[in-house]
């Protein structure tokens, strides 16, 4: 595909053929799984007031793993905590994505630092969260994904088609003027018993991508998938997964039955 300029364009990645399983997939024309690469397994759902979960083990790496259902390219904004996970801004539905071709896999492992390189997503506490530490701390334990479907092609030349959806405004600012704000918002939400789970910014690792232009049929999205995430002793708390299956749930020890015959009879003491 041609090399585009940023404004206007999305990402194209490696992709592979791999599917996912129902268990452990959410969303209709795209799939998104959660997949833990310390412990090389999807994440099951539990579902939950009609909301996706899934159990994040703090300090283990994840990436996510995208679908798509559909038979022509799709795009896909990411955000991970409430944060474009190609930009660093604050997330909107209006931002770069990646493309996703028909029927393939996409792998994504990390926020994006360059065209060539990602910063591994790995659960963590509040305090070192990606999102956290730009001033963000306030949509963690949210992975969500826009999806869009491509603009059919008009007979017109191609200097006349109207542009792509404009990036947001840069968060830069933003930023800035809210970390006192969302310091003190962390520490607040550090004092309680259990934190929630965030994202850091991991180490560094090869990941080549190359800008592609991708119009978009709407300027909203035709889907939208999210999945929450937090610890599997915060999800339990809260009544989102059942004790009975919970990993994390303490199960009472088991006392043996009483014996009708455990012998002969003693004399009581005096």
């Amino acid at each position: 595909m041609k090399f585009v300029q940023w404004a206007g364009a999305a990402l194209l990645a490696a992709v592979s053929a791999g599917c996912s399983t129902p268990a452990t997939a959410v969303g209709g024309l795209a799939d998104l799984t959660v997949y833990d690469r310390n412990e090389g397994r999807p994440l099951p759902v539990y579902w939950h007031a009609g909301r996706a979960y899934v159990i994040g083990k703090p300090g283990n790496e994840y990436q996510l793993n995208l679908r798509s259902r559909q038979g022509e390219e799709v795009l896909a904004v990411l955000s991970v905590d409430g944060v474009n996970v190609i930009s660093g801004e604050t997330a909107t539905v209006q931002q770069s994505g990646y493309v996703l071709q028909p029927g393939r896999a996409l792998e994504l492992k990390g926020w994006r630092k360059d065209l060539s390189r990602t910063a591994a997503f790995y659960f963590t506490t509040l305090a070192d969260s990606y999102a956290t530490r730009t001033g963000r701390p306030d949509n963690l334990g949210a992975i969500g994904v826009a999806v869009f479907r491509k603009k059919a092609p008009e007979p017109a030349p191609i200097s006349e088609i109207a542009p792509a959806a404009p990036l947001a405004k840069s968060a830069n600012g933003e930023i800035s003027g809210r970390r006192d704000a969302a310091a003190s918002g962390a520490a607040s939400m550090l004092r309680s018993a259990e934190a929630p789970l965030g994202t850091g910014y991991g180490r560094s690792e090869t990941s080549p991508v190359r800008y592609v232009g991708f119009e978009r049929a709407s300027g909203e999205p035709a889907e939208t998938v999210v999945i929450y995430y937090d610890s599997c002793q915060n999800l339990l708390a809260r009544g989102i997964i059942p004790r009975a299956s919970a990993p994390c749930a303490v199960q009472p020890a088991s006392r043996p039955g009483p014996n009708p015959f455990p012998g002969f009879a003693a004399e009581p003491p005096a």
